[in-house]
């Protein structure tokens, strides 16, 4: 029965057959957001030394890539209503491959303003992937496993956040700080691939989950809106303190070693480095799909924000190694946080999955927002103190996983 099911494109919350192969294919879109975001990182110290910005000038390809979140995550649920999860994830690859192709004029010129332009359309593509993708594998299985299940492929997003600062490191960095024309070989390989996933992606039997994609599954609930769900609106903001948190430590990181009072490394070795932080969030993600089958999702979103906000604390109050090795500690921490706030947030929403989903993915603007705060502040008390703004985005989310995370009655 369940065999027949899958063929036939619909699928309900607990049929189990034909999910695994589903879940793999989805990892792949998961590992190249990963890869595609954490280039900015790489970006930021290279376009810092070629336009000759100051910190809060820098953040702007923070604050232009992830503004394209709070601008286009509506229109993204609305395209799913349209056309569905499945080609909305499709459209999403579409759009970056657009968007990297459009780094080839900008470091022809090179202009400032035109790798922004870039980066936008980049980041709208991803904020399809982002609205369609995560509710998708929410639902894809048991609603009890949902946290377990989007940690676990957002561990293969963690692997490509791991691997692209090396891949950005050598072939943006590596004596060519002062080119702009080292990142259209990147970009352009970036844009082949996004191709190729999009077309293999288009042609999977993906499933039609019901619960949150066909109308008849649902009865409608007279004067429901999203706006009743408590776990969502606070959510939202525990995914934009969350986000803009994240970005701000992993922006910052290249910076933050090539001072003189952390290591003094040169941005290329610094790049690298870069790769732990991520790398311990991809070894979190593993981890914690196994963890959260034990423990209540929301007890650990609290006590991992409790680590993660001690680990910062000391790096701010130290120097040398012990305020190298404790910031990037502070990845493995934020590991379960993203995924664990996503599945709270939705918990319970039903047929309003799809607009509950599009409120939390626009709440990632607060990468836009904080990391140019932190910037701003870098500019003005030193970047070492200024990372005392992430701690406060921690002491939120520790609320939210301990208290704010429950449903409304």
């Amino acid at each position: 029965m369940s065999t027949s099911t899958v063929q036939t494109g619909r699928a309900t919350p607990n049929s189990g057959s034909g999910y695994g192969a589903a879940l793999a294919v989805a990892s792949t879109v998961f590992f190249m957001w990963g890869f595609v975001t954490v280039l900015n990182d790489i970006l930021v110290p290279h376009l810092k030394a070629i336009f000759h910005l100051n910190y809060a000038q820098t953040m702007l390809i923070q604050f232009t890539f992830f503004s394209a979140y709070f601008l286009i995550s509506l229109p993204a649920a609305k395209v799913i209503s349209a056309i569905g999860y499945h080609r909305t994830i499709v459209l999403g690859l579409a759009i970056m491959g657009v968007g990297a192709l459009l780094f080839i004029p900008a470091a022809s010129v090179p202009s400032y303003g035109l790798f922004l332009a870039a980066l936008l359309v980049l980041a709208s593509g991803m904020t399809f992937l982002q609205v369609s993708a995560n509710p998708y594998v929410a639902a894809l299985g048991p609603p009890e496993k949902s946290s377990s299940r989007l940690n676990l492929v957002q561990a293969f997003n963690s692997l490509g956040t791991t691997v692209g600062p090396w891949v950005g490191g050598f072939l943006i960095l590596a004596g060519a700080r002062s080119e702009a024309s080292s990142v259209k070989l990147p970009y352009l390989g970036i844009a082949g691939l996004l191709g190729l996933l999009a077309i293999a992606i288009a042609l999977f039997p993906f499933p039609i989950i019901t619960q949150i994609e066909d109308p008849s599954h649902h009865t409608a609930t007279i004067g429901d809106t999203v706006w009743r769900h408590r776990n969502l609106v606070f959510g939202a903001v525990g995914i934009f303190v969350y986000v803009g948190a994240e970005v701000s430590i992993g922006s910052f990181l290249v910076s933050y070693f090539m001072q003189p009072d952390i290591r003094g490394f040169t941005a290329q070795v610094a790049a690298q480095y870069v790769s732990l932080y991520w790398g311990g969030a991809m070894l979190g993600r593993f981890l914690g799909a196994a963890i959260l089958r034990a423990i209540p999702t929301g007890r650990a979103v609290g006590v991992a924000a409790i680590a993660a906000g001690l680990l910062v604390t000391t790096s701010i109050f130290s120097t040398g190694s012990v305020a190298m090795w404790t910031i990037l500690a502070v990845g493995l921490f934020n590991s379960i946080l993203f995924p664990s706030i996503f599945t709270l947030g939705i918990e319970g929403l039903g047929k309003l999955t799809g607009k509950g989903s599009a409120m939390l993915i626009a709440a990632i603007v607060g990468g836009a927002i904080i990391p140019l705060a932190q910037g701003a502040l870098a500019d003005r008390i030193g970047l070492h103190v200024a990372f005392f703004l992430p701690v406060l985005c921690y002491l939120y989310i520790m609320f939210y996983g301990f208290v704010g995370s429950k449903p409304r009655p």
